[in-house]
């Protein structure tokens, strides 16, 4: 039988299962590998399954703060998968990008501040990580929060070489945070982003100062 959630008053967390994966197959290869696997769950009744995955890895965002301005860094660009879900594809994002071979996530994030809005961030904390569709993929995302000066980032950026057009927009804080209470923004990692700044406003130069996001 499935393990229950938790006991009553006891933590809630993820646990390992046991998975007896009898087969897979490379259905497709491209930007990332699509992939079906068969597996048998040893810790439950039943009998064989079968789930295609999309393995995309590790990721990482960051969130940019400007703390003297009160400005978050925000980034515009095309997505097909956007167009394609409700016809609204230039999207509004946060800086992300997908973990390269032997590369960290905190590598990633630092790499893809300064391809995606032209500058680093110092310091760059981590926050947490999070999976951003596990009933499809097996992409985990690791959300930092980046202090920057959002009076040095370009209008425009990204990679040419990746066909990366991306228009860089500083706005208030305030203004980020209604549009996430507004609901005009769609975007998953802006959106787990602009939640936790939402929580954690008033302790932004505490984190900033201490390095860490644990109280």
């Amino acid at each position: 039988m499935p393990r229950p959630l938790a006991p009553r008053g006891g933590p809630i967390v993820d646990a390992p299962a046991e998975v007896a994966i009898t087969d897979h197959e490379i259905l497709a290869t491209g930007f990332r590998s699509y992939q079906r696997f068969r597996f048998r769950r040893v810790d439950a009744d039943g009998g064989p399954q079968t789930r295609e995955v999309l393995r995309s890895g590790p990721a990482a965002a960051v969130l940019p703060i400007d703390l003297s301005r009160d400005e978050v860094v925000l980034l515009r660009q095309f997505r097909l998968s956007a167009h394609l879900a409700n016809g609204k594809g230039n999207l509004v994002e946060i800086v992300a990008g997908h973990v390269e071979a032997n590369e960290t996530p905190r590598a990633t994030a630092q790499r893809e501040c300064v391809e995606e809005i032209g500058v680093a961030a110092d310091p760059l904390i981590e926050l947490f990580s999070y999976l951003t569709s596990p009933g499809l993929s097996d992409e985990e995302m690791t959300l930092f929060l980046g202090i920057v000066d959002a009076s040095r980032v370009p209008p425009r950026a990204g990679l040419a070489a990746e066909h990366e057009d991306i228009v860089v927009v500083p706005v208030p804080i305030d203004d980020a945070l209604a549009a996430l209470a507004g609901g005009t923004v769609h975007d998953g990692p802006l959106i787990v982003a602009l939640q936790w700044l939402a929580l954690n406003r008033g302790r932004l130069s505490e984190i900033a100062h201490t390095g860490a996001a644990s109280s």
